[in-house]
């Protein structure tokens, strides 16, 4: 039986200089020091589920997509659930408004052993970008990864998010691999 990765807490990220920097990662929360209030990253709470659903459906919205309450109600509780198929959640924390967002899951791969890290949604609101949110969330994910054995951690955007991918060439690999999926069917 395969049992699913712990969900930990990731640790400690400081910010210095622009550049975000690992401290610890056996910690209860992420820091990121951000002026003129302070950003943490932690993980998504059941208390958090309104602020959540706010932050998801403005990620949504931006790639220009919707879905029912059914399928929102559904993945809040795959997020915070036990099956190993679940995702995970980070989220950063401004004060106490939820201010960015991170989902991600653990599963095999065909051409190596260990389970490999699909990081699906990440999202800052736009009146935070620039302070290294997307970064911290990114690096959380990244140490959520390596404490649970997995050292690939892949995800993908849309090749005209242009400010995204900034981001990711720092933090990340441009692979060669295009992305289909299966058409509508009848």
């Amino acid at each position: 039986m395969t049992t699913r990765p712990p969900k930990i807490d990731p640790g400690h990220l400081t910010q210095a200089d622009g550049v975000c920097h690992h401290v610890l990662w056996d910690v209860t929360q992420v820091q990121l020091m951000a002026k003129p209030s302070e950003i943490s990253i932690r993980p998504l709470a059941w208390d958090d589920r309104e602020e959540w659903s706010n932050l998801w459906s403005d990620y949504l919205a931006f790639y220009e997509t919707s879905v029912s309450d059914e399928i929102k109600a559904t993945y809040f509780g795959r997020l915070l659930g036990n099956d190993p198929q679940d995702f995970n959640a980070l989220v950063a924390v401004d004060g106490a408004r939820l201010v960015g967002l991170v989902h991600y899951l653990f599963h095999r791969h065909g051409w190596i052993v260990a389970n490999t890290c699909y990081l699906q949604d990440l999202y800052a609101r736009p009146d935070v970008r620039g302070r290294g949110i997307g970064r911290a969330l990114i690096e959380a994910v990244y140490a959520a990864a390596d404490a649970a054995g997995a050292a690939k951690v892949y995800w993908q955007t849309q090749h005209t998010n242009r400010t995204a991918r900034q981001l990711y060439d720092r933090v990340g690999q441009l692979t060669p691999f295009i992305v289909y999926q299966r058409g509508a069917t009848a």
